[in-house]
């Protein structure tokens, strides 16, 4: 990125024009049980676009009873997972299920079993399996080590918000580290699983929800306590995602698979920046690069395979609020990566970045501001949002072909006046857009029908 580029001279590039808010026409209510019915914003319709999966937390995913599905038509609910025993306070939870974009299969946090005596925790919940149609076949993706000597393709300690990729056969994540935490360093980044290499951890210890796992997991960021100041070092790494179904196209015509992320750097000036910051990841993970061993130490952090390569997409320091965060949400053809950014009003805005680099695009300029990260449409023309006002709202994606006009918004709903849309997201055939909203102490599913004119 030019670091000569400023936020006012991208403000020009977001035209805003704004739709009549609708009646809330096609908007329906879908769940209804005196329970939370909880998207957690992730991969929540079947490919057929048919069910939407969710968890019941109450209120956080460590108190996460059940995952669940209901009918988007009918409204029909089917449990599909439910962990015994459960001891209140401790778990297991469950929660944060995503649909498999490959078969039936559903992919969900799963905090310790209640036999171990360990409570839910960022370093100890790992990524749980079952099948979609009827909730059996549970296994676990990632396998876990916490007890030297460690286990190559084994994490030694919690994966969290798992994503599938478009072939079905690779999950991200973000992870906390069980060994370095109790060492003094708790760092969050980001790992993947390839499914379909099972991992078998020997002389595992079930107390310590050690286990074997049905993929091989490494990390593949590179994080550290204290950045240095105006380097591309980070010391976290969150808000990630997949870039692209398969990837992004090289200059060379080549498809290279990668997730974008928020990375936390050091301004030259001393200050926290939130960046935008892509990891290219090989097809080979089980290859030790040069930072390490795969498995880490007990002094360090498990390091990335050869060929994983971290690099920063944005540099907001110079910006007049400078920062960028959300989720780094990628377009299905991997042409384009969003995040949120301030404007000159202290006003967060979408943004949008190519993976390969360049100045970054600014969608909308809403008076009120944007309240969440866009998901997109799955033909990749139009992201769909919620304004600071509660409303959701559609809006044409840097993809989209003319004569979209850039920044204009399609109101999906009016203002609530009361409780705002929350995590909403896409189905995979493009009809409907699912979100939550809470309903009196609960939090409910609705559905609104997408105008012919978005898909």
């Amino acid at each position: 990125m030019n670091l000569s580029t400023t936020l006012s001279s991208l403000l020009p590039l977001a035209l805003t024009v704004f739709h009549s808010p609708p009646a809330n026409a096609g908007v329906r209510q879908i769940t209804f049980a005196q329970k939370n019915h909880d998207l957690d914003n992730n991969q929540n319709y079947s490919r057929d676009g048919k069910w939407l999966v969710y968890d019941t937390r109450n209120p956080g995913i460590g108190e996460g009873r059940t995952i669940e599905k209901v009918n988007v038509e009918t409204g029909d609910v089917i449990e599909l997972y439910r962990p015994e025993p459960y001891v209140p306070g401790q778990g297991p939870g469950v929660g944060a299920a995503s649909f498999s974009p490959l078969d039936d299969r559903i992919v969900f946090i799963h905090g310790p079993w209640a036999s171990t005596g360990l409570p839910y925790d960022f370093t100890c919940r790992r990524g749980g399996l079952i099948r979609g149609a009827d909730g059996q076949g549970f296994a676990f993706a990632d396998a876990r080590d916490i007890t030297p000597p460690f286990t190559p393709g084994a994490l030694r300690g919690g994966t969290h918000r798992h994503e599938w990729d478009g072939s079905g056969v690779w999950l991200g994540y973000t992870y906390n580290d069980e060994p370095m935490r109790q060492n003094g360093t708790d760092l969050r980044t980001i790992g993947v699983t390839r499914i379909g290499t099972p991992v078998a951890v020997a002389d595992k210890d079930e107390l310590k929800f050690e286990g074997d796992g049905e993929g091989f997991s490494v990390l593949v960021v590179h994080v550290v306590s204290n950045p240095k100041p105006g380097s591309d070092e980070v010391k976290k790494a969150a808000g990630d995602s997949w870039v692209g179904l398969n990837g992004y196209l090289k200059p060379d015509g080549s498809r290279q698979r990668a997730r974008a992320f928020i990375g936390s750097t050091i301004s030259a000036e001393g200050k926290a920046v939130d960046e935008v910051f892509i990891v290219d990841i090989p097809e080979d993970i089980t290859v030790p690069g040069q930072l390490g061993r795969l498995e880490g130490t007990e002094t360090t952090f498990p390091a990335p395979p050869e060929g994983a390569s971290q690099r920063r997409l944005t540099s907001t320091a110079e910006w007049p609020h400078p920062g960028a965060g959300g989720t780094c949400w990628s377009s299905p053809e991997g042409d384009w990566i969003t995040f949120l950014a301030k404007n000159a009003r202290r006003k967060p805005q979408i943004f949008a970045i190519r993976p390969t680099g360049g100045d970054p695009v600014q969608v909308t300029e809403l008076e009120d501001g944007v309240a969440c990260s866009p998901r997109w449409s799955p033909n990749g023309k139009y992201l769909v949002a919620v304004s600071e006002s509660g409303q959701l709202f559609a809006v044409p994606s840097p993809a989209a072909p003319e004569p979209a006009r850039p920044g204009e918004v399609v109101w999906l709903t009016e203002p609530t006046g009361g409780a705002s849309p929350q995590k909403p997201l896409w189905s995979t055939t493009g009809e409907t857009i699912a979100f939550n909203r809470p309903v009196g102490e609960y939090t409910e599913i609705f559905v609104v029908d997408v105008p012919p004119e978005l898909h």
